[in-house]
C-alpha cells in the first residue's frame, strides 16, 4: 500500500511594507481553500509569509523592528489560518519572524517555520540555521540583506517529525543551498523536506551571478532531493516587492531530482502534485543506501569546527 500526500506549493506574490497580517492571512486562506479543492493534504507557504522581507531595510528603531516579529504562535492575526486548516483537514507549513523574550528581558530573534497538522495543531518547529547576508549597514547596496543583524542562527538543529503519515523536515531559504541541511535530515529518514524562500534576482556583491539565480535555486533543491532520496517542496515569495525583484519558481521535486510541478508566474499561485512517499525507497535502496555505502570515517572535515 502506497503512502501518498497531495502537496500544494502556495506561492505568494509581493507583500507591501504596510500590508497587514490580516491581509496576508486572508490571501493564504484563499489559497488553502483552492488547494483543498485540488485534494491537498498539506499547504507549503513561503519564508516570512506574514510580512514584507524586512531585512532589506536598515531599521534602527527597536519598536519599528519588533513590529515585524511574532511574540507568540498562533496569535490572533493568524488564528483564521489555523482554524481553516482544522475545518478543511489540511496541514500547512508557515514561515515567520519569531521574537522570544527571556525571563531576564533579553530578546532573541529567529527566522522560523512551523509545521501544522490537519487538526490545526503545531507538529514541529524549525529555526533557520544558515543566515545569509551581513550584520552591519552597507549603504552602497541598492537594498540591504541584514539577516545576520535581525536574527540569530537557529538553535533547534534539523529535526524531523512524524506527521501526516510520513517523516517530514523543514528548512528555510539559504539552508537549501547547503548539502548538510538535507543530509542531516536524510540520516534521520526524512521523506519530505518543505521550505520557503525570499530570493532576490540581484546579488549586489556578485552581480555576475544574477543570471544564475534561477538555475541555482532549482539546482540546490534537486540535488538535495536526489542525494538523500526525499521529496523537496520549495515555495517562493515572488515578484517585485517594495522595488526588489524576488524570483519565483516554486517547485515540487521528486526523490529522483525531477521537478514534477512548478509555479508559472510570480504572484499568488497554488501548484499541486500527488507525492508517493514510498518512492523515496527507489533512491535509498538502489543509489544512496546509507548503511551500505556511506564511509563516514572519511568525512570528519565536514563537522570540524570553523577555522
Amino acid at each position: 500500500m502506497t503512502r501518498r500526500l497531495t502537496i500544494a506549493a502556495c506561492q505568494m506574490g509581493p507583500i507591501a511594507r504596510d500590508e497587514s497580517r490580516q491581509s496576508c492571512v486572508a490571501r493564504m486562506c484563499a489559497m488553502m481553500r483552492e488547494a483543498k479543492g485540488k485534494g491537498a493534504d498539506l499547504c507549503v507557504f513561503p519564508e516570512l509569509a506574514l510580512t514584507s522581507f524586512f531585512p532589506r531595510w536598515h531599521i534602527e528603531d527597536e519598536a519599528e523592528l519588533d513590529a515585524f516579529y511574532e511574540a507568540e504562535m498562533p496569535n490572533a492575526a493568524v488564528m483564521p489560518l489555523f482554524a481553516l486548516a482544522a475545518e478543511l483537514g489540511v496541514g500547512f507549513n508557515l514561515g515567520y519572524a519569531e521574537l522570544v523574550r527571556e525571563a531576564d528581558g533579553t530578546k532573541r530573534r529567529f527566522n522560523t517555520a512551523i509545521l501544522v497538522d490537519k487538526t490545526g495543531k503545531i507538529a514541529g518547529k524549525y529555526r533557520k540555521v544558515h543566515l545569509p547576508g551581513h550584520a552591519e549597514h552597507e549603504p552602497w547596496r541598492p537594498f540591504q540583506h541584514l539577516e545576520k543583524a535581525y536574527f540569530e542562527p537557529g538553535d533547534l538543529g534539523f529535526p524531523v517529525f512524524e506527521t501526516l503519515g510520513g517523516t517530514l523536515g523543514m528548512c528555510i531559504c539559504n539552508d537549501r543551498r547547503w548539502p548538510e541541511t538535507y543530509r542531516v535530515m536524510g540520516l534521520q529518514g526524512v521523506e519530505l523536506v518543505v521550505l520557503g524562500y525570499n530570493t532576490p534576482s540581484h546579488n549586489p556583491p556578485v552581480p555576475e551571478h544574477d543570471h544564475l539565480m534561477w538555475f541555482h535555486n532549482h539546482l540546490s533543491m534537486q540535488a538535495g532531493a536526489y542525494q538523500n532520496g526525499n521529496w523537496v517542496v520549495g515555495v517562493a515569495k515572488a515578484g517585485v516587492e517594495e522595488g526588489c525583484e524576488l524570483i519565483g519558481q516554486s517547485a515540487i521535486i521528486a526523490p529522483t531530482g525531477e521537478i514534477v510541478a512548478m509555479a508559472q508566474g510570480v504572484g499568488d499561485e497554488v501548484v499541486t502534485a500527488d507525492c508517493d512517499l514510498d518512492r523515496c525507497e527507489e533512491i535509498r535502496r538502489q543509489i544512496f543506501d546509507f548503511a551500505l555505502h556511506r564511509q563516514p570515517q572519511h568525512y570528519g572535515l565536514i563537522s570540524a569546527p570553523k577555522a
